[in-house]
């Protein structure tokens, strides 16, 4: 429903648009050329009968540059996997249905009691630098993910590993022997778990990194190692290689020839770095041929860019959402200089610490409103974090947080937050003043847009906002991550893994992307018993038990999920062979071609 005052807040909205639009950076590259088609009169008649041609160049634009670390061991951006999803590969991929199947393993066998699963890779597949893939990457890649200073080096993917067979020990130096993955030749490896493996399919489908470019590289070096940063070092296995860029406008990804599954038709992939607000020109003119991840073509623009002749849209659901979290505890100082994840170390945020306040800042909050308003009703208000296409996913299980006001205002006044000075804006309960800051990365102008709405809703019930200058993606994320500072609210955005609903990468307590640094009892003993064996080896238990999970945690609500937005992918049609899947615009890019 409309609200009187939206008109006001839209009005801030564009007022906020320009100041944050002159302090964004923009694209200054040079625009790449695009190859013409191979070929000559055969190639014309291949592009007439709709038969895949070879050659050409495509370009597609990111509004955000990655933050330049391109190892699926380190990265932690969805701009850096636009460049990954090309180059790497794991041994599983997964189809549409989100079902596992083979990659760069050809075949796997599970024994009886879920503990090993042991895997045949393909043969003949080599590195970007021709080297020969085996089993040795596979183990390598997996053992420095469970190695002594990983995560102090700035790793996140422990996810992975924890369930290996002597990660414990091993991660924490008491032994050098690796048990976890076992290469038993060159194309066959087998990995052990500690017990029972719920995820096991999931676990070995992490992205493989070669052993002969890192082997002999200390873990803590791996971030700024050249093979880790620079184009034309970055080495992988897929289909086209990373080997140019100007850092922050332009990103080039050519063909891998010996590709092992077949050789991509196109030569060339470029990425360039350019503002929202200029996009849509360059994708109607020609300059830019698609708009993909991870923000797609923006709502507002749907119906103008569908009524393009020579530009085809994709929509479907997102698989992710965007949020506003609380920052509910912060890390010590000690805990963040020593790179370390301690939630008994973690110092309670005294306002976002408490739940009533974060439960009376989501009904004030009109989300229905936004994704009617701001994102042209393409997309959805949901209260559950998992995507809505798992099937552990219940919209029935949580509390709705529907648009109301006066039950916002009145649990702020249970919580002891009233307003004493008759000033309009509440205090806290000491009678001191209450100023909650409101903290967002630029990049994504739906989400910059957002920041001056979701300041005025909370004014409204009295909540007095410091909307605090955006920054920059990678220094945001630099600073949310290191978080003893007074952060207290933080808009973020997700795309998550298809993998499994397992929400414990996100929301676990010592998940390093745990932003909120929430630390709740309940939550970690039900996510715990969702992946417990045998039990969990049941969908209906897991279900179950996801279900009294998301109901934990939209009662506790350590994030306000904002709303899940449609992806609208948008490319030119000369572009064929596109075929999304649920979780990702980049699929199969080898098969990608164009008409001219």
């Amino acid at each position: 429903m409309m609200k009187k005052n939206w008109l006001f807040v839209l009005a801030l909205v564009l007022t906020f648009g320009i100041v944050l639009a002159a302090c964004s950076e923009g694209s200054s590259g040079d625009q790449p050329n695009e190859s013409e088609a191979e070929g000559s009169d055969e190639g014309e008649d291949e592009a007439a009968s709709g038969e895949p041609q070879m050659g050409g160049t495509l370009t597609g634009a990111m509004d955000t540059a990655p933050a330049g670390v391109f190892n699926p061991i380190f990265y932690e951006e969805a701009y850096e996997d636009n460049i990954l999803s090309f180059t790497h590969e794991s041994l599983l991929s997964q189809n549409k249905q989100l079902e596992f199947e083979p990659n760069l393993a050809k075949e796997w066998e599970i024994n009886e009691d879920q503990t090993e699963i042991t895997l045949t890779l393909e043969e003949g597949v080599t590195w970007h630098d021709g080297e020969p893939f085996t089993a040795e990457d596979v183990v390598y890649t997996y053992k420095a993910i469970s190695s002594p200073g990983y995560v102090e080096a700035g790793g996140i993917r422990t996810d992975y590993v924890v369930r290996l067979q002597g990660y414990e020990a091993f991660n924490s130096g008491e032994t050098d022997e690796f048990e976890g993955v076992v290469a038993e030749d060159d194309h066959t490896v087998t990995f052990k778990f500690a017990e029972p493996n719920v995820t096991i399919l999931k676990d070995v489908s992490f992205p493989i990194i070669p052993e002969h470019i890192f082997g002999d590289v200390p873990i803590a070096e791996i971030p700024e190692h050249p093979a880790t940063l620079n184009a034309g070092e970055v080495i992988g296995t897929g289909p086209f290689k990373f080997t140019e860029m100007l850092d922050r406008e332009q990103y080039v990804l050519e063909k891998n020839a010996d590709y092992w599954k077949s050789e991509p038709y196109l030569d060339k992939i470029v990425w360039r770095i350019v503002e929202q607000s200029v996009m849509l020109g360059l994708l109607e003119n020609g300059e830019i041929d698609f708009i993909a991840d991870p923000n797609g073509v923006p709502a507002a623009d749907y119906e103008s860019v569908a009524g393009v002749e020579h530009i085809e849209l994709i929509e479907q659901t997102d698989f992710g959402y965007q949020l506003m979290g609380f920052k509910v505890n912060h890390r010590s100082d000690a805990d963040v200089e020593a790179g370390k994840l301690e939630p008994e170390n973690w110092e309670a945020n005294e306002d976002m610490g408490e739940q009533k306040i974060r439960q009376a800042m989501a009904y004030a909050i009109d989300r229905q409103a936004i994704v009617d308003n701001l994102l042209y009703g393409h997309g959805s208000v949901i209260n559950a974090p998992i995507a809505q296409q798992f099937w552990a996913y219940d919209k029935n299980a949580v509390t709705q947080y529907t648009y109301d006001p006066e039950k916002a205002k009145s649990l702020l006044d249970e919580a002891g937050y009233v307003d004493t000075n008759d000033d309009g804006f509440r205090e806290t309960p000491d009678g001191e003043e209450w100023v909650v800051n409101l903290n967002y990365p630029t990049g994504n102008k739906l989400r910059e847009d957002s920041a001056p709405i979701l300041q005025k809703f909370l004014e409204d019930v009295g909540i007095k906002i410091e909307l605090r200058q955006p920054k920059e993606m990678t220094a945001y994320v630099e600073e949310l991550t290191n978080d003893n500072t007074d952060w207290d609210l933080y808009l973020l955005g997700w795309s998550l893994g298809s993998g499994d609903p397992d929400p414990s990468g996100l929301w676990g307590a010592d998940a390093a992307y745990n932003y909120s640094r929430w630390n709740n009892e309940q939550s970690e003993t039900l996510m715990q018993e969702a992946m417990q064996a045998p039990e969990a080896f049941d969908q209906a238990y897991r279900k179950e038990k996801y279900s009294e999970w998301q109901s934990v945690f939209s009662e506790d609500l350590p994030a306000l999920l904002l709303y899940a937005q449609n992806k609208i992918y948008g490319f030119n049609k000369r572009l064929q062979g596109v075929d999304p899947m649920p979780y990702s615009f980049i699929n199969d890019p080898e098969k990608w071609w164009v008409t001219e």
